[in-house]
């Protein structure tokens, strides 16, 4: 563990720095909040101990730059001048804790201990948003750069986005997005893909159902709209969805209420919908297979994802991502690629998309030698 002491006392500093050692932590000081702050945009810490009273920074000054810069350390407030108020209004502005002088050690050892499990928390809390909701959109294309400027003007809103887009451009990515950027982050996000669920189930699995509504309902079913209450409901592929669900779809949306197949009792839900299809859901409405009504709905925004051979030049970028994901996930060392190679499979034409790429990239570390070669690329792939 990596410690920060930020104290323009150096009697006080180097104590708790050789205190802090003899108890096995890697320490580094600071004499003031200006030179602090420019080891924390160096270097990674665990935990910064930042005394209040200092000239030309003070620690509350201190304390609010740390903050806005997002770092997961936990900042722990020190002052001979403390009372409660201090500590409360420290920990509101987002220290982790306040502690007085003359300092004890065995309080100190303990906020560490307490310090580490939070710092700890927040990471793993961040690696499994991470495998919830994905990653971060890969690219600099134009077209994606559109795409994330689109994503941070219409996440922060309740409005709902039609996602739309061939299979494979990244619909999803995109809706994750949307909602780790919303208000609604903390709160549930659920998918239903709508093309994968029989239509005599699709309202059901939807809006929940009674216990005896049907032959298989042997207890009461909370639906995807209930379970999604506060949060974000996405509903891909929904120009697959029947045109019975779809009515209920719209009244959800309109009224913010749902009733459970085999009841008359309305529920009030508050949900975000986000939408995605594959189809061209002006053509479904000529051919009567989709609901002009539900479409206006779902279609405040509107966001087309361009297909991969639309964003070539950001194919170089999502191989190296896929190589290192690839890699962590499955323990096979990194596989260099050879320029002739990247060369090909820029000029390749992708009817999968990304999720076709992908698929070639995994293949290619494992059927490949030490490098990627032009070689590979065409016999496993062209």
């Amino acid at each position: 563990m990596k410690i920060l002491v930020i104290d323009d006392e150096r009697a006080i500093r180097n104590s708790l720095k050789e205190i802090l050692m003899l108890e096995g932590y890697e320490v580094e000081t600071a004499e003031n909040g200006v030179q602090g702050i420019a080891m924390v945009e160096k270097e990674k810490y665990d935990v910064i101990f930042c005394d209040i009273k200092m000239p030309e920074m003070d620690g509350d000054e201190v304390l609010d730059r740390l903050v806005a810069m997002g770092i997961d350390a936990a900042i722990v407030m020190i002052s001979g001048h403390g009372d409660i108020n201090s500590a409360v209004a420290c920990i509101k502005r987002g220290a982790f804790d306040f502690i007085p002088k003359p300092l004890d050690l065995n309080r100190i050892l303990i906020t560490i201990k307490n310090a580490t499990e939070k710092v700890t928390l927040v990471k793993e809390t961040k690696v499994l948003k991470k495998k919830v909701y994905g990653q971060e959109m890969i690219g600099e294309s134009e077209a994606l750069l559109h795409i994330k400027e689109m994503i941070d003007k219409v996440a922060p809103t309740d409005a709902r986005v039609l996602i739309c887009g061939s299979n494979g451009t990244g619909k999803e990515l995109v809706a994750r997005n949307l909602h780790q950027k919303s208000n609604r982050s903390a709160a549930p996000y659920i998918e239903v893909n709508c093309a994968a669920i029989p239509s005599e189930l699709i309202e059901s699995e939807l809006f929940g159902h009674e216990k005896g509504s049907f032959t298989s309902a042997v207890k009461q079913h909370k639906g995807k709209f209930e379970q999604a209450d506060g949060g974000t409901l996405f509903l891909d592929e929904i120009g697959d969805m029947s045109l019975a669900a779809q009515a209920k779809v719209l009244r959800a949306l309109q009224e913010k209420k749902i009733s459970r197949v085999g009841s008359d009792k309305d529920i009030t839900v508050d949900v975000r919908v986000l939408a995605a299809t594959n189809k061209n859901l002006r053509e479904e409405i000529e051919k009567g297979t989709f609901r002009e009504d539900l479409y206006h709905r779902l279609s405040v925004i509107v966001i087309n994802v361009p297909a991969l051979d639309q964003r070539k030049s950001d194919i170089p970028l999502l191989v190296d991502h896929f190589l290192d994901q690839i890699s962590s996930e499955t323990g096979m060392p990194v596989r260099a690629v050879d320029p002739d190679a990247m060369k090909l499979l820029v000029e390749k034409s992708w009817t999968g998309n990304i999720r076709e790429l992908r698929n070639v990239v995994e293949r290619l570390m494992i059927l490949s030698g030490d490098r990627i070669t032009a070689a590979d690329v065409k016999a496993y792939v062209l």
